[in-house]
C-alpha cells in the first residue's frame, strides 16, 4: 500500500500488518496514533523511535514471532513469507544448516532466547560468523545487539507494508 492508503486505512486492517513487522502492541499503537504521516520519512522516524523505546519484555515478546535462523517457516502468514525471504541466504547446504542448528541450540542455552539477526542480504557464512561472535557476548551486550537486530528487521518489514 502507499502512504495515502496507510494513512486512511481502518485501524483493524493495519494492526495485523504492523504486528507482522514487530509484534508489540505498544509499538503498533504508537504508529497508529500518529497518523496521518506527511511522508515515509516521518513514518519511519516514529517507528524507529518507538522501537528504540521497547523494554526487555517487549523485545522478548517480539522474538516469539521469529523462527530460528536456518529453519524454514511454514504456512502462508505474512511473517512466514517474510522470514523465508529474509533467510534466503541460508541456502540448502546441509552442513551449514547443521552448524546453524547447533549454534542456535548453544545460543538458546546461553541466552534463553532465539538467535535473532537481520538476515536480509547476508550469506549463511556471515550469519554463522555473527552467531559465533555473539556467543562470546555478555548478557547486557547481547541484549543491546538483539534489540538493534529487531529494530532493523521491523523497519525493513515496515518498508514492505508501506511502499
Amino acid at each position: 500500500m502507499d502512504l495515502e492508503e496507510f494513512n486512511s486505512a481502518p485501524t483493524d486492517r493495519l494492526r495485523p500488518a504492523l504486528a507482522a513487522c514487530c509484534d508489540v502492541p505498544r509499538w503498533v499503537d504508537a504508529i497508529l496514533a500518529k497518523r496521518p504521516y506527511g511522508d515515509l520519512a516521518a513514518l519511519t522516524a516514529v517507528a524507529d523511535q518507538s522501537l528504540r523505546e521497547l523494554d526487555d519484555n517487549e523485545v522478548d515478546r517480539a522474538l516469539q514471532a521469529h523462527p530460528r535462523i536456518g529453519d524454514r517457516p511454514q504456512g502462508a502468514s505474512t511473517e512466514a513469507a517474510w522470514s523465508r525471504n529474509e533467510q534466503s541466504g541460508v541456502g540448502a547446504d546441509a552442513g551449514v544448516r547443521q552448524e546453524l542448528a547447533d549454534g542456535n541450540r548453544q545460543y538458546e542455552e546461553r541466552f534463553g532466547r532465539v538467535f535473532l539477526i537481520c538476515a536480509t542480504g547476508l550469506s549463511a557464512a556471515q550469519m554463522l560468523d555473527s552467531l559465533r561472535t555473539r556467543l562470546t557476548h555478555d548478557d547486557a551486550t547481547e541484549a543491546t545487539v538483539v534489540h538493534e537486530e529487531l529494530r532493523k528487521i521491523a523497519l525493513l518489514r515496515l518498508s514492505k507494508v508501506v511502499a
